[in-house]
């Protein structure tokens, strides 16, 4: 959805700020979970960090919505620049919660960071299945959209696309849907580029298609590198982002060298 209302196959929710706003959310509650935010630890028990990072994630959303829309507009422009910035001040300031971190802390952020599945739960996962059906039930109705924002915002108005309304539930959307899943399984890199990427050359730009297939290729993605990360070091567990990255790195190096990729850099 992210590529498709950028108008860039590199596009990924992180350009929304959703992951450096719970990223910073979650580091607070780490941090700070015995000290300043202990009440809400206590009121919220061990939901707390989930609820944190989720909380985090839609803020920053709400605050890039609200400084990229001017007279009822919302600028694509605006919105990555805007990202930019917000994921630049939420990092800054996570890497000021880590520099006063302990070291049990510091550890708890390192490993919550690269992300991992082995917390799972039926209550999790029920936690967040109201935000990923909402998502799931948007897709349908954002296609034909997203297809015709291909050829600019003016066009898809004339063509009858409610553009503005599109922009809004498609950000708020996956602002809720990637912070849900963020605040119960960590940070997860290159899941939501490399996937969709791909299967953009493997099955064409419609979104009829594409949408519905990048949900079950990223889950299938998921689990795969959960399997690896479950394995490779038995007993042990690596965390599940440092699988994504050894797979989807090089992959996302091919693509971006490639003259796909390369005009979709220019286009960013």
């Amino acid at each position: 959805m992210m590529q498709g209302l950028f108008r860039n196959p590199l596009a990924d929710p992180g350009i929304v700020g959703v992951t450096s706003g719970a990223a910073f959310a979650a580091v607070c509650a780490i941090v700070l979970g015995g000290t300043v935010l202990a009440p809400l630890q206590a009121l919220f028990g061990n939901q707390f960090l989930p609820v944190m990072a989720f909380s985090g994630g839609l803020a920053n959303t709400f605050l890039l919505y609200a400084i990229a829309t001017r007279n009822g507009q919302t600028s694509t422009t605006a919105l990555i620049l805007s990202g930019i910035a917000i994921g630049a001040m939420s990092a800054a300031a996570t890497g000021l919660l880590i520099f006063v971190a302990d070291d049990r802390a510091l550890r708890d952020i390192t490993f919550w960071s690269l992300g991992s599945l082995g917390g799972a739960t039926y209550a999790k996962v029920l936690s967040i299945l109201p935000f990923i059906l909402l998502v799931m039930a948007a897709l349908p109705f954002a296609a034909r959209g997203l297809d015709a924002l291909v050829l600019g915002d003016a066009a898809a108005f004339h063509m009858g696309v409610p553009v503005q309304r599109l922009k809004r539930i498609s950000i708020l959307a996956v602002a809720a849907a990637c912070g849900a899943t963020v605040a119960v399984a960590g940070s997860i890199s290159f899941v939501g580029i490399v996937v969709p990427h791909l299967l953009r050359l493997a099955i064409g730009p419609s979104h009829r298609f594409l949408l519905p297939a990048s949900a079950l290729g990223g889950a299938s993605l998921l689990l795969l590198a959960d399997s690896l990360a479950r394995t490779v070091a038995a007993p042990a567990e690596l965390p599940i982002g440092i699988i994504t990255a050894i797979l989807g790195a090089p992959v996302f190096l091919m693509l971006l060298l490639g003259r796909n990729g390369r005009a979709a850099m220019e286009g960013l």
